[in-house]
C-alpha cells in the first residue's frame, strides 16, 4: 500500500497479491480520491475480469489467501469469485500444472496436512485435484462444498474429496476436540450429498472412528442413517460391531436394527427387490452370528427376525436354521417367547427337508410343529393333484397317438410321435420339468398333425386334376 502511495498511484496486481491489496483497499476505504486518478479499488477490480483465464495454481493461491482474510467483512465479494473460477477448472479432465509446484514462481508457500496415502501418484481424472485443497479450514470448507453442489459437481466425486479431506484433517488434529470438530463437520455436509453417491465401506471408516470420538447424538444419527441407506453394499464384516461399553450381548444388535430401519425408510415404496434380496441374505448371516450368543434376549432376536417384510426372502430356510440355534442355546426360553419368534417364519417358504425337520423339532413350540405338519401336508396333496393332472394329460396324449397312427395306416408318412410314459414324480422340480416337456411335446405334437393335413389336401386336389376314378384319403380328425 505504501509503494501504491509513493509511486503516483500505481503498482504490480498479481494472482498473488490482488486478494490482499483488494481487502486493504476496503478497510482503509480507498474508493477514491477526489483527483480523478484511478484508485487501487478500481484497479484491483478491473484485473479480476481477467480471472476466468487465471491457472489453476493462481487460483489456489487466491483462495488460500482469502481464507486467510476470510474475517475481512468485505473479502466475500473476491471469494465468491475466487470459488466459481475454480470450481470451473474441476470439471477439466485433468490439469498437469499442479499447485506445489507453480506455488514457487508465485512467491507465496503455505503448508497444508497431506495424508500419508497419497492420491497424487494414482490420481483419477475427476479427482486430480483433491490433495491441492487439502489446505481448506473448516470455517470454509462448507462454502466450497455447497458452491461445488451449485455448480453441480458430481455428487460421487464430492463424496471422494470429504473422505479424503476427513483423513488428512484427522491426521494432522493434536486433539480429540479437534478431530470431533472435523468428523462433525464431515457428516453434516456428506448428509447433503445424494444417498446413492454414497461408498457403505467408507462411511463405515468414518463411523469407527466417529465412535472413539464421542461425537453428539444428532451427528451420530446422521451418519447412521447414511450407512442404512447403502445397507445393501454392506458385507456382514460390517455389521459385527461390538457392543457398547457395559453389555454383556456381544454385538451390538441395536445398530444393526436402526441400520434396517434407516434403509426401508430411506426407499419406502422405491426399494427395488434386488436391493432387498440382498439385504435379506445379509440379516440372515447376521442371524447367524448373533444365535449362538447366550446373553441376547429373546425380544432382540425376534426383531432381527421380523425386522424385513416377507418378500425380502424367497427362502426361510436360513431363518428357519438361526432360530433353531438359538433356541438351542437358550433352553429356558417360555413358550410365549418362542411362539413370537416363530412368527417370522412363513412355512409355504420352507423347503420340504427343513418343514420334516421342524415337525421332529423339539425345540419349536408343538403349536409351530403342527403347523408345519399341516404345510407339509397341504405341499404333498398339491404336488399329489399335480402328478395326477400329469398321468392324465400323458394318457390322453397316448390315446391321440393310437387314432393318429389308426387313421394314417393308407399314407406312407409317419407321424413321429415322442411321448414317454412318466411316472410319479416325488419332487415339486421334476413335476415342474415333466410338464415343461410335455408341454412342448404337445406343441410339436400340434405342429406335425397340421402339416400332415397340408401335405394330405395337396394331394387329394392332384389326384382330382387327374381323369379316372378319385380316390378320397381318410381326414386326420373327424
Amino acid at each position: 500500500m505504501t509503494r501504491f502511495c509513493y509511486n503516483n498511484g500505481t503498482t504490480e496486481i498479481t494472482p498473488s497479491n490482488i486478494v490482499l491489496l483488494y481487502c486493504i483497499a476496503h478497510f482503509m476505504e480507498m474508493d477514491g480520491d477526489g483527483s480523478g486518478r484511478l484508485n487501487i479499488l478500481s484497479q484491483t477490480e478491473k484485473s479480476l475480469e481477467g480471472i476466468s483465464f487465471w491457472t489453476w495454481p493462481n487460483l489456489v493461491v487466491a483462495l488460500k489467501q482469502c481464507q486467510d482474510l476470510l474475517p475481512a467483512s468485505n473479502c466475500s465479494s473476491i471469494l465468491e469469485k475466487v470459488l466459481d473460477c475454480l470450481i470451473a477448472k474441476l470439471f477439466c479432465p485433468f490439469v498437469r500444472s499442479t499447485y506445489a509446484s507453480s506455488s514457487e514462481h508465485l512467491s507465496f508457500q503455505f503448508s497444508s496436512a497431506r495424508s500419508s496415502h497419497s492420491m497424487k501418484t494414482n490420481c483419477s481424472q475427476t479427482t486430480w485435484w483433491v490433495e491441492d485443497l487439502m489446505f481448506l479450514s473448516i470455517n470454509l470448507i462448507e462454502k466450497v462444498i455447497r458452491r461445488m453442489m451449485f455448480q453441480e459437481l458430481y455428487h460421487s466425486t464430492i463424496f471422494k474429496f470429504l473422505f479424503h479431506y476427513h483423513q488428512s484433517k484427522s491426521m494432522g488434529a493434536t486433539t480429540p476436540g479437534e478431530k470431533r470438530k472435523i468428523t462433525e463437520v464431515v457428516i453434516s455436509l456428506l448428509y447433503l450429498l445424494d444417498r446413492s453417491s454414497l461408498s457403505c465401506k467408507r462411511l463405515f471408516k468414518i463411523y469407527q472412528l466417529a465412535l472413539s470420538l464421542k461425537i453428539s447424538k444428532l451427528y451420530k444419527n446422521k451418519l447412521e442413517n447414511m450407512i442404512g441407506s447403502q445397507l445393501d453394499q454392506a458385507t456382514i464384516d460390517y455389521v459385527l460391531v461390538p457392543s457398547p461399553r457395559g453389555k454383556k450381548y456381544v454385538y451390538d444388535v441395536s445398530l444393526v436394527l436402526r441400520f434396517v430401519k434407516s434403509f426401508l425408510f430411506e426407499k419406502g415404496c422405491h426399494l427395488s427387490q434386488g436391493r432387498l434380496k440382498k439385504v435379506s441374505k445379509l440379516m440372515d448371516s447376521y442371524l447367524a452370528e448373533v444365535a449362538p450368543d447366550t446373553y441376547l434376549n429373546p425380544s432382540k432376536f425376534a426383531a432381527l427376525a421380523m425386522s424385513l417384510p416377507d418378500s425380502a426372502r424367497e427362502s426361510h430356510d436360513r431363518l428357519y436354521q438361526a432360530i433353531g440355534v438359538y433356541f438351542k442355546r437358550h433352553a429356558d426360553l417360555f413358550e410365549e417367547e418362542k411362539m413370537s419368534i416363530c412368527c417370522a417364519l412363513n412355512y409355504d417358504k420352507l423347503s420340504a427337508h427343513s418343514l420334516k425337520h421342524l415337525t421332529q423339532n423339539i425345540k419349536f413350540p408343538p403349536r409351530r410343529a403342527v403347523e408345519a405338519f399341516t404345510t407339509e401336508q397341504s405341499k404333498l396333496r398339491s404336488l399329489l393333484h399335480k402328478a395326477y393332472n400329469l398321468k392324465t394329460l400323458d394318457s390322453l396324449l397316448i390315446h391321440t397317438q393310437n387314432e393318429i397312427k389308426h387313421e394314417k395306416q393308407d399314407t406312407e408318412h409317419i407321424i413321429p410321435i415322442y411321448t414317454k410314459k412318466l411316472d410319479l414324480p416325488t419332487e415339486a422340480e421334476k413335476l415342474r420339468a415333466d410338464l415343461q416337456t410335455m408341454h412342448w411335446k404337445t406343441l410339436e405334437l400340434g405342429n406335425t398333425c397340421g402339416t400332415m393335413e397340408m401335405q394330405m389336401a395337396a394331394i387329394t386336389k392332384s389326384r382330382l386334376s387327374f381323369r379316372g376314378s378319385i380316390q378320397y384319403l381318410p381326414k386326420l380328425f373327424p
